[in-house]
């Protein structure tokens, strides 16, 4: 298995996809229930396959990610060959998880209590494999809108 197997919610929420990935396997909705009662090896793998082809689909297609903490922020840009990253560091008293907190940000990029950190990294793995253990340590996919203001900001 490349990444993670979908949790049941993911699983729920694409049952049609599956039910379609199942029948282009061949596997009926009755044999799908044999083949989890009889084989359930068999069934985990064809879930594990599922997976991997979801998350291959949304990897792709995910170009941004962001990451929050009370003081600190990271931004992401996902390229074909790299990532850039832009840090945010925040020495004063707010947090950047509430509403308050990020609004102070977004209003003051120019505030002495900021410190912005930039770079950029080569992927060492597959391009995919990076941005998934990005997404498993905390970091959520976005729009690149916060990324695309503050690089104009650093750049």
């Amino acid at each position: 298995m490349k990444y993670r197997q979908l949790t049941k919610e993911q699983f729920e929420g694409l049952h049609e996809e599956f039910a379609r990935f199942l029948a282009s396997q061949s596997i009926n909705a009755k044999e799908w229930k044999e083949l989890k009662e009889e084989k359930p090896q068999v069934a985990e793998d064809e879930m594990n396959v599922f997976s991997d082809v979801v998350w291959d689909d949304v990897l792709n297609k995910t170009e941004y990610l962001e990451h929050f903490s009370p003081k600190v922020v990271n931004l992401f840009k996902c390229d074909e060959k790299e990532t850039h990253r832009i840090v945010i560091n925040i020495d004063k008293d707010i947090n950047l998880l509430e509403q308050e907190g990020f609004e102070w940000l977004m209003k003051n990029p120019n505030d002495d209590k900021i410190e912005f950190l930039t770079g950029t990294k080569k992927y060492d793995k597959e391009r995919n494999i990076e941005v998934f253990d990005l997404i498993e340590k905390g970091s959520s996919i976005s729009k690149g809108e916060i990324f695309e203001y503050f690089n104009r900001l650093t750049s």
